[in-house]
C-alpha cells in the first residue's frame, strides 16, 4: 500500500510538472560564443593596459593606471568591444607613410651610388 500511494504521489507530481509550458527557441552561433569573445576583449584591453609603456602615458596625462585599470573592468561587453577595436586600430609603430618613403629614398641614393641595380632606366 505504501508503495502504491508513493507511485501514486510521483505520477501526480510529473504531470504536474510536464503541464508546465516549455519554451524553446533557435540560437545563432553568435550567442553561445559571446561570452568567450567577451573574455578574450577583455584580456587584451587589459594586456594593453598592463604595458609599461601605456603606463607611463596615464602618469604623464595625470591619471592613476590603477584607476583606469578598475573603470576599464567596469565597461559592459558593447562598450569593452568597441575599445578592444579602437586598439586594435590604433597605428602601432607610427605612420606607414613614412617608413615607405625613407626606404624609397634609401634604395634610391643606393641606386644613385651604384651599389645595387633596383632601377634599370636611372
Amino acid at each position: 500500500m505504501r508503495a502504491r500511494s508513493f507511485i501514486t504521489g510521483f505520477l501526480a507530481a510529473s504531470m504536474v510538472l510536464s503541464s508546465l509550458p516549455a519554451r524553446a527557441e533557435m540560437i545563432g552561433t553568435a550567442q553561445p560564443l559571446a561570452p568567450a569573445a567577451a573574455d578574450a576583449q577583455r584580456q587584451r584591453v587589459d594586456e594593453f593596459l598592463a604595458r609599461a609603456d601605456v603606463r607611463q602615458k596615464f602618469q604623464e596625462l595625470g591619471v592613476n593606471p590603477d584607476q583606469a585599470a578598475q573603470r576599464v573592468a567596469s565597461l559592459t561587453d558593447a562598450e569593452l568591444a568597441q575599445l578592444s577595436d579602437r586598439i586594435d586600430s590604433m597605428p602601432a609603430g607610427g605612420d606607414a607613410l613614412e617608413l615607405v618613403l625613407v626606404v624609397l629614398l634609401i634604395l634610391l641614393i643606393l641606386e644613385l651610388l651604384g651599389a645595387i641595380d633596383i632601377f634599370p632606366r636611372i
